[in-house]
């Protein structure tokens, strides 16, 4: 591939991160329109046999897939299968009639009804008063989901279904529309998309998405016969200190939770993916919603998504991680605001990554795009992640 400019100060700072085994492993891509003018991969496949990773290697996406999730749920929506502000009880009637902790609440039973329904365009930009149950499990709501049994970072055998009944059955922690969580909204969506369409999740994103890209490492599970090119998945020996070295193996790619299929088709962070296919799916997107003779959904709808769904005064915020001039759209983050140190070309970028460490970014204004890809737990909002995302900038401005 060819490129005027050079991103060896990248590759070399990348290839610390292995060198310091704070990363078993990473791949940096870039972008200027859809032509890529960079690619590199670094590292190993595991740590154990230090087999160089390849270029067709398959990750755990995790929060990734809420980007396809998106799509798929804007493809019905195209369709005319709902409408945005429709209420979610509409197709799923277990979130009809939904309770609110209050303010003060201290303990679950400590709620009020709700001011308003939770509605479509609340699921896809975390708006509904959903939680996750693992960000803050101090917090009243995420106490009340562990206790509930819902726990997808260990146990995959409920369905989106039966996920969504347990979900209506537990209080909200807001009232719809009035803040921002980061929660199970897209794996609600997931579950909207099967009811809306009649189709199995899985089988719905292979029809409308997978097989008119040719995305064909992509799915909810790696089989035997791509097992070999399936990724190490490593957590840090201090999980409070990201820039210190040290790894353990979390995932394994022969006898790990991917190896077999599982009930959970989880639109919030199921799939696995390559470079080559996720690379495909984010063209489709930059091309404005088609890519090789595929129409996925159109650049209205695009623009839609790209469009704040918060109410006034509220953001995105983690309580781990800062995001600072972030807003969101439908499936996308939308930075809004700059800080200092952040080109001018940075502003209207629309993101979002998975917790392993798979991140994909589109700045329109400086017609770039960034994926950068690693197998750590966690390895959302890791410091080589912002570092390639600056140094892209910087080359890419020269």
């Amino acid at each position: 591939m060819a490129s005027d400019l050079d991103f060896s100060p990248l590759h070399e700072r990348m290839q610390w991160y292995i060198d310091s085994d704070i990363l078993s492993c990473c791949n940096t891509l870039v972008m200027r329109g859809t032509d890529v003018v960079d690619f590199k991969t670094f590292g190993y496949m595991d740590l154990e046999s230090r087999n160089p990773l390849t270029e067709d290697a398959i990750y755990r996406m995790y929060s990734n897939t809420k980007l396809v999730t998106s799509i798929a749920a804007m493809i019905l929506y195209e369709r005319g299968g709902f409408d945005l502000d429709d209420p979610v009880a509409k197709y799923l009637p277990e979130f009809a009639d939904m309770q609110v902790l209050k303010p003060d609440a201290t303990s679950v039973e400590q709620t009020e009804p709700a001011r308003d329904d939770m509605r479509i365009r609340h699921i896809l930009s975390h708006s509904a008063g959903l939680s996750y149950g693992f960000l803050e499990p101090g917090s009243v709501i995420d106490q009340a989901y562990t206790g509930s049994g819902l726990d997808i970072l260990n146990d995959a055998s409920m369905t989106l279904e039966t996920l969504c009944e347990k979900l209506g059955e537990l209080p909200l922690a807001y009232h719809p529309g009035e803040s921002w969580r980061y929660s199970f909204g897209t794996d609600v969506t997931a579950r909207l998309v099967e009811v809306v369409s009649g189709q199995a999740f899985d089988e719905f994103l292979s029809e409308n998405i997978f097989q008119p890209l040719a995305m064909v490492d992509t799915d909810f599970w790696v089989p035997p016969e791509k097992q070999d090119r399936f990724t190490t998945m490593y957590a840090p020996v201090d999980f409070f200190e990201p820039m210190k070295g040290g790894l353990v193996k979390a995932d394994d790619p022969y006898e790990g939770v991917y190896s077999q299929p599982r009930a959970l088709l989880s639109g919030g962070g199921g799939l696995v993916s390559t470079v080559s296919d996720y690379l495909t799916f984010i063209r489709m997107i930059v091309a404005g919603g088609s890519w090789n003779g595929a129409r996925i959904v159109t650049s209205e709808t695009l623009r839609l998504m790209r469009t704040n769904q918060l109410a006034d005064g509220v953001g995105v915020s983690f309580p781990m991680w800062a995001m600072p001039g972030t807003l969101f759209g439908l499936g996308f983050a939308l930075k809004t605001e700059l800080s200092d140190e952040e080109p001018a070309a940075m502003r209207d970028e629309y993101h979002w990554g998975g917790m392993a460490g798979t991140h994909s970014w589109m700045a329109p204004s400086a017609n770039l795009t960034g994926m950068c890809m690693t197998q750590r737990m966690p390895g959302f909002w890791h410091p080589f992640s912002h570092e390639f995302k600056h140094m892209a900038y910087q080359i890419a401005a020269q």
